[in-house]
């Protein structure tokens, strides 16, 4: 992709005052709920009307959406209300419906950015048209794979495109349902500034109690916009129940969450400011995550220890952790005094972990 900056134009000529948002129910599951929950936000700041349609789900037997019937669904709330509306494509035949029944944004789901041949297959069912096409990160962690989606989807000469970050499944237990890994989000951000990039906080924390802080983590960074699903009744919901809000409480978090653009320069330090920060604050969340799974490695071997009836303090083997850390921090613009003070708390750390259990 060279000409990046086109790639903002679509949400450059929305002219928002606000992040965008896109906001719907997990899934279409009536005439009725889709209408109604349509028109409680009509007049609220959500600008694109979403709701799945067809539903991609782990295991066969539960709901999969209700299919090409719901598209006519859409067409009443943008004749209703005047909302555009969004939904997910999977296939081509997906695009063909969607296309039919003039679906203003469409995106490609993680299961399906998993797979080349698939992106391919939307792609080259898409050519040529103006629609707005979004991208939602690949489940597994693949900046690489995430950037080739788009990329398909460029060479197809679409340039209305944008992605959408909802976070990465992990083996690990977490208080996500997928873990926002948010450097990866970064990277990309960094690699390509005018991509229009949009938090997706509902499956990032599969807990509506959660949406607000996410939001709030993902506009520090400089997100442009948030996906958010919403239901009158979200605890009778057909899918994601436990992730989806009220209108009434969507209408809170945007009014809590909103952004206004400033162009004055101390606006501007403050911004870039906070932006700066809310990366720290992701780096510093990852080195907690990281030293406690490192302790729990140590506990490990205290109990391995304890079995084997082996010394807790093993000088050999920490000094040749102490200057490899030493080697590895210099190439990374570290002071040999600042890994040596760092890996000696860690390692005291580890002591105590250690000794705790064999004295247990």
């Amino acid at each position: 992709m060279k000409n990046t900056k086109e790639l903002r134009t679509w949400l450059d000529d929305l002219q928002l005052d606000h992040p965008l948002v896109v906001a719907g129910p997990c899934s279409a599951e009536t005439e009725e709920q889709v209408l109604n929950i349509a028109h409680q936000l009509k007049d609220s700041d959500v600008n694109y009307f979403r709701a799945g349609i067809w539903k991609p789900r782990t295991r066969p037997g539960n709901f999969e959406g209700v299919g090409a019937l719901g598209l006519k669904w859409l067409q009443k709330v943008k004749a209703e209300t005047g909302m555009k509306t969004a939904t997910e494509v999977a296939n081509a035949n997906h695009v063909k419906l969607a296309l039919e029944h003039d679906i203003d944004l469409l995106w490609i789901g993680a299961r399906s950015t998993v797979s080349p041949f698939i992106v391919q297959e939307i792609a080259d069912a898409l050519a040529g048209t103006d629609k707005i096409v979004l991208v939602k990160n690949p489940v597994n962690p693949d900046l690489a794979l995430w950037l080739g989606g788009i990329e398909r989807l460029y060479t197809a000469n679409i340039k209305n495109l944008g992605v959408i970050h909802r976070g990465f499944s992990t083996y690990d237990k977490s208080k996500y349902r997928n873990n926002p890994e948010w450097q990866i989000a970064i990277e990309l951000q960094n690699r390509f500034p005018d991509l229009p990039l949009i938090c997706d906080p509902s499956h990032i924390t599969g807990n509506r109690e959660m949406i607000f802080d996410v939001s709030q983590t993902a506009l520090d960074l400089n997100f442009d916009g948030l996906m958010i699903e919403t239901h009158f009744d979200p605890d009778n919901a057909w899918s994601d129940a436990a992730q989806q809000v009220t209108p009434k409480a969507l209408v809170k978090i945007m009014d809590d969450l909103r952004i206004r653009k400033v162009t004055d320069t101390e606006a501007d330090y403050r911004a870039e400011l906070n932006n700066l920060r809310a990366q720290i604050n992701v780096a510093d969340d990852q080195l907690i995550e990281i030293l406690g799974k490192r302790m729990q490695v140590s506990d490990k071997i205290g109990a391995l220890k304890k079995q084997k009836n082996v010394a807790v303090l093993q000088s050999k083997r920490w000094n040749e952790i102490l200057g490899n850390m030493i080697l590895e921090g210099k190439s990374r613009g570290l002071s040999e005094e600042f890994v040596l003070r760092m890996f000696k708390a860690i390692h005291q750390e580890s002591i105590n972990h250690q000794e705790k259990i064999l004295k247990g």
